[in-house]
């Protein structure tokens, strides 16, 4: 009798309900379950299965396709103890990944990761470790997970879902540029695939590589336009190329898709932000954190809102919410102790004020130790190394020591951050204290330094720096261009420029105009810089640290400022409650700097004038 005909005899005998003993009819009735529980007929498939372990009980595979079965069947703690009895008798690769699979859906993921590990130990293939990576994945493990994936694909090139998903971990890493190798890759496996056209849209707007960004999404949106999130990111990538108004629409349409993702309303909120909306802005934050109470971006958001239109006492407190969201969370270190809130009583003891976030930050808010000290015995001041020249000499500081891992505070009793002290003050817009000059002088010598080098005062000395931080998230909206404020650069004045690291363009356009004066390369801390600026008549500047440090040392600063600027600087003004000597230029509806930059050109000019008569007199 051939195979094929021996086993038809074996189906005949099992369809009249007597199987033959033996291994044929075990593989016979292995694939009628099979059979069955692909088309979804679980309980019959059950019952073949125990037919078969009538025949054999000892089979481990009977007891795994038991496991199999009842797992799909959604009964998975008998999954779980057929596979176990499976493994107990032969512990094959295969039975440990059922068992893991079932464990990780009882959401048992200790145990899934357990039974993963070993069958990779045993049989290390791409699939193994894959199912392993989803494990660590499940368990909140994404960096461990990622090397887990990186195995699937040394071992299988064309997984395409592993070179996704490392794609995604990458992303949430912040590893924006291996991100997008592997979403490439991806890519390329899975012509199509609208997650990954997503998530590399996702990844090329943080690269600020936004036409790209704006194609892969397109294609995502046709491949699948009921999706909210597609349609969302479709507003963000809009929104970060200035078009506001199509972003609004984007949003608008996602919400008509879902309208309970706190992520997309609050995206829309702070387009409406952008338009000057702030009233539907701010209900907007409102309506996204009913959505989802710890949507933490939302309430910051809020609170930076409230803030710019003068409502520091709800502002500063909403500010707070930073210290419970990762994402939001400031660099500040893990000190012991209390964290003083302005409750405290601090007669006789020491307290450290430590940086927590940008340069300018830092500078604006040290004005506050003097009233600090008052308090206290001793304030201790954690400050960034560039600043530390600087401020050590600041009022009120009785020690001022580097943010460094390496540095070793002496014993204190109570810490805050520099930027809670307007909370723990209790600050509003008309009690902000006085900003007249409040920095320690530089010393003569930098000063004189720099002097030597500016040539005679035979006209008005301008300080220069037309762009921030590339990282910072208004970057786009508040940093010009060189050759922008090119339109300023023929008033009769000497122009230095105060800007460190020029982008590669303003570079080159600095480089060939020797009539601007650059001594940048000399300036390695603030205090060469507070002395560079001692030089000055006047600092032109957008929002950056330097604008805080010129104004900080009384120096007259003009600042442009977006249309909608950061909340320090409220709105409807040219003055600033913070700083006597700082002037505001700000954008108008147009959004844009030559309009602002005309105006700045008339006050120079007049300015430029006035000392020239003053010294010619």
């Amino acid at each position: 009798m051939t195979s094929q005909e021996q086993r038809a005899a074996e189906e005949a005998k099992l369809a009249a309900g007597t199987p033959a003993p033996g291994p044929q009819a075990i593989a016979v009735l292995h694939a009628a379950v099979l059979k069955d529980a692909i088309a979804g007929r679980f309980p019959e498939a059950l019952s073949i299965c125990r037919q078969a372990l009538n025949l054999a009980p000892d089979n481990a595979d009977t007891m795994h396709l038991m496991g199999v079965v009842s797992l799909e069947a959604g009964q998975v703690e008998h999954a779980v103890a057929w596979t176990s009895r499976a493994i107990g008798k032969e512990p094959k690769p295969a039975f440990l990944t059922t068992l893991g699979l079932a464990f990780s859906a009882l959401g048992r993921h200790d145990d899934a990761l357990m039974a993963f590990d070993t069958a990779v130990q045993i049989k290390p293939d791409a699939q193994l470790w894959w199912q392993k990576g989803n494990a660590l994945v499940a368990m909140g493990r994404a960096s461990d997970a990622l090397d887990c994936f990186a195995q699937t694909l040394r071992l299988d090139p064309s997984h395409g879902d592993a070179a996704y998903i490392c794609g995604h971990i990458l992303h949430g890493l912040g590893r924006f540029e291996e991100a997008l190798v592997h979403l490439d890759r991806s890519a390329e496996l899975q012509r199509d695939h609208a997650p990954t056209l997503q998530m590399r849209a996702v990844v090329c707007k943080e690269l600020n590589r936004l036409d790209e960004a704006l194609a892969d999404n397109q294609r995502a949106v046709a491949l699948d336009p009921a999706n909210a999130e597609v349609c969302g990111n479709m507003g963000a990538i809009l929104q970060a190329q200035g078009r506001i108004e199509d972003a609004l629409s984007w949003y608008d349409r996602a919400l008509q898709l879902n309208p309970n993702v706190a992520r997309i309303v609050t995206n829309r909120a702070a387009a409406l932000a952008e338009l000057g909306r702030l009233g539907e802005a701010m209900a907007t934050y409102r309506h996204a954190l009913a959505i989802a109470p710890d949507f933490g971006e939302a309430a910051w958001n809020l609170a930076l809102l409230q803030m710019l239109v003068g409502d520091f006492e709800s502002g500063w407190k909403g500010r707070e919410v930073r210290w419970k969201f990762p994402q939001l969370r400031p660099a500040y270190p893990d000190f012991r102790g209390e964290m003083w809130s302005g409750e405290q009583k601090l007669a006789g003891k020491t307290i450290v004020v430590c940086a927590d976030e940008g340069l300018g930050d830092t500078i604006q808010y040290v004005r506050y130790l003097p009233m600090l000290a008052a308090r206290v015995a001793r304030v201790i001041f954690v400050v960034e190394p560039t600043l530390m020249p600087l401020l050590s000499g600041a009022q009120g500081v009785s020690l001022c020591l580097p943010k460094l891992e390496s540095t070793v505070l002496p014993a204190y009793d109570l810490h805050i951050p520099v930027t809670c002290l307007p909370l723990a003050f209790g600050t509003r817009v008309d009690s902000i204290p006085p900003g007249e000059a409040y920095l320690p002088p530089p010393a003569a010598e930098r000063v004189q330094a720099f002097e030597g080098r500016l040539g005679p005062r035979d006209r008005l000395r301008v300080g220069l720096v037309w762009s921030g931080n590339p990282r910072h998230l208004n970057d786009r909206n508040r940093s010009t261009s060189l050759a922008a404020l090119s339109r300023i650069l023929d008033v009769d004045a000497t122009f230095v420029s105060l800007q460190k690291d020029p982008r590669p363009e303003d570079a080159v356009l600095l480089r060939a105009r020797p009539s601007i004066i650059d001594v940048t390369a000399d300036l390695k801390d603030f205090a060469d810089t507070a002395a560079l600026v001692s030089c000055l008549d006047l600092v032109i500047s957008v929002d950056t640290s330097v604008a805080h440090l010129s104004a900080a040392l009384g120096k007259p600063t003009w600042m442009l400022l977006p249309y909608m600027p950061d909340f320090r600087w409220l709105l409807g003004r040219d003055d600033s409650p913070w700083y006597p000597s700082l002037r505001l230029f700000r954008q108008s509806q147009t959004r844009e700097y030559g309009s602002v930059l005309e105006r700045v050109r008339g006050e120079l000019v007049a300015k430029a004038q006035t000392h020239a008569r003053d010294s010619a007199g």
